[in-house]
């Protein structure tokens, strides 16, 4: 469970700096890392922090190393990206550790014979697996899942235990999905007539691209008509909703809570902070940036980082904010009425 330093940066790049035979038996934070720990540098701020870590190495960028190696007594890796270095190292560490799952079918699963199942899948205790479904080469599904009928899972995609993935949706390659997703419930559609609601039959499905991570409890609804599409490498987060016929564009990434309405329409290489609202019948360009917590009441056609809300104040101060836009209206209107006065008071000299 442990790399030399050497054989890192064979397998990564970087500059290599001290001693390349040191051995690293996993990465931690800088204010915890210990002697056989390597660790990284991404921020400036911290600057201070690195160096004083204890750890034996340090990822680091170009312009960061030439303040921190007058301190730091470690062996150093310069990269232009240090965080996305520090991931790929974490990679590496997480794969030394990994359990590999066990190909074949649990006693306790329920598998429809029509189901295809390739041989060096794995399929958990009590998963079921409906008619028509097709499991491909390497996918793990775990415990309790349930995999509905003519639905489609694509190589080495792992479901986490609990996971429900319904009728006719698909999956690419690669995939994450964790426990507790709902994949393909039926969208919010009714009409109403006399009073009462009409259900409308979601008869679309959920089509999920390669590379794509899903979070806990995180619901995606199938389409109503047209389908519901995750692009390639989008990555959601827990609790998160997908209401139907979205679009989200590849390689878009969404932190914990956001909810996107019906057939909206987002672009590629998106991010959304945690609680941020999306409306429906709307279009997001790409590269458009959401804060937390802002609302998105209105189409986005130019790409940029956008915020839609109040900073936070203390509570009396909000109130008086509040009063104040509730009357900009009458404001406004004052306001003119003083400009014509100030106006007639000046031709008047």
């Amino acid at each position: 469970m442990s790399y030399r330093l050497e054989q890192l940066v064979e397998r990564l790049g970087g500059q290599l700096i001290g001693k390349p035979e040191v051995v690293v038996s996993g990465i931690a934070p800088l204010d915890a890392a210990a002697a056989s720990h390597i660790t990284f540098l991404s921020n400036p701020k911290l600057r201070a922090l690195a160096a004083q870590t204890e750890a034996a190495a340090l990822i680091l960028s170009p312009a960061d190393d030439t303040v921190v190696s007058t301190t730091y007594g470690g062996t150093r890796i310069v990269t232009s990206n240090p965080y996305a270095y520090f991931a790929r190292v974490a990679q590496l560490f997480a794969e030394q550790q990994a359990i590999p799952a066990t190909p074949g079918i649990h006693p306790t699963a329920s598998v429809h014979p029509d189901a295809q199942i390739a041989t060096d899948a794995s399929i958990g205790p009590h998963v079921t697996v409906e008619a028509g479904a097709v499991i491909h080469s390497g996918a793990a599904i775990d415990a309790g899942c349930f995999i509905g009928r003519n639905a489609k899972i694509g190589e080495g995609t792992h479901f986490y235990a609990n996971v429900s993935f319904h009728a006719r949706c698909e999956i690419g390659s690669n995939g994450i999905i964790h426990s507790g997703a709902v994949i393909g419930a039926d969208g919010f559609g009714f009409a109403k007539e006399h009073g009462t609601w009409i259900k409308i039959p979601q008869t679309g499905r959920v089509v999920i691209g390669n590379d794509v991570e899903i979070g806990a409890n995180t619901t995606i609804d199938r389409g109503a008509l047209a389908d519901t599409v995750i692009e390639d490498d989008v990555k959601l987060d827990n609790q998160i909703q997908i209401a139907h016929n979205c679009h989200i564009g590849a390689h878009t990434a969404m932190a914990g809570c956001v909810g996107v309405a019906g057939s909206a329409k987002i672009g590629k290489n998106c991010t959304f902070g945690g609680a941020a609202m999306i409306l429906g019948h709307l279009t997001i360009a790409d590269n458009v940036h959401i804060s937390s917590g802002s609302l998105v009441s209105r189409s986005i056609m130019e790409s940029g980082q956008y915020t839609g809300f109040y900073p936070l104040a203390k509570n009396a101060d909000w109130e008086k904010s509040a009063a104040i836009v509730r009357n900009l209206g009458s404001m406004r209107e004052k306001i003119r009425e003083l400009e014509k006065t100030i106006k007639l008071l000046t031709e008047k000299k």
